[in-house]
């Protein structure tokens, strides 16, 4: 089985210098063999958080600047355990589902993720399984933090939100 982090909207450092603690355990606890962003990080500083945890890969969103547009791209397809999954932020006037598989209509994909909203959906159209994590860091109008875990066996893929109420950062205590 491989456990695949997905997150997006974390708009550091607005929110903070460092991920939250729920978020960081949860992804470690889930054994991620990678995490996936959608957009938003605002400053490359979420991107290196991350990849401290586990490879990393990511697309830009609406709030991005040029460096994380270069880095990254806007609309990407990654392959993991044989599974296509998609990524983009999804910002437009459509409803993000919508913007989201409209990105892909003329490709072949497995999965969706995507963000902007800041509201954690977890739906299948067709054949394809749309995740939007929410936000681990700006829970906006939702009532907690979240992100979401695919686990990918034999090519079948299920999708599983996590949520946390604090987004309190522990630092390591001095030796």
């Amino acid at each position: 089985m491989t456990a695949v982090g997905i997150v997006s909207d974390t708009h550091l450092p607005r929110f903070g210098t460092a991920l939250p603690r729920a978020l960081v355990d949860g992804l470690r606890a889930a054994q991620v063999s990678r995490i996936l962003h959608c957009g938003d990080f605002t400053e490359p500083l979420a991107a290196d958080l991350f990849e401290d945890i586990a490879p990393f890969d990511a697309v830009a969103g609406n709030n991005d600047g040029e460096e994380l547009w270069e880095r990254f791209g806007r609309k990407k397809i990654v392959t993991i355990a044989g599974v296509a999954i998609g990524l983009v932020h999804g910002d437009g006037s459509r409803p993000a589902p919508a913007t989201a598989l409209g990105a892909f209509a003329h490709e072949r994909v497995d999965v969706i993720c995507f963000g902007h909203s800041h509201q954690p959906l977890i739906e299948r159209h067709g054949g394809v399984l749309l995740v939007n994590p929410g936000s681990p860091t700006d829970k906006r109008r939702m009532p907690r933090y979240s992100y979401a875990v695919l686990r990918i066996e034999n090519r079948q893929v299920e999708a599983e939100l996590h949520s946390y109420d604090d987004r309190t950062v522990m630092l390591d205590s001095p030796g």
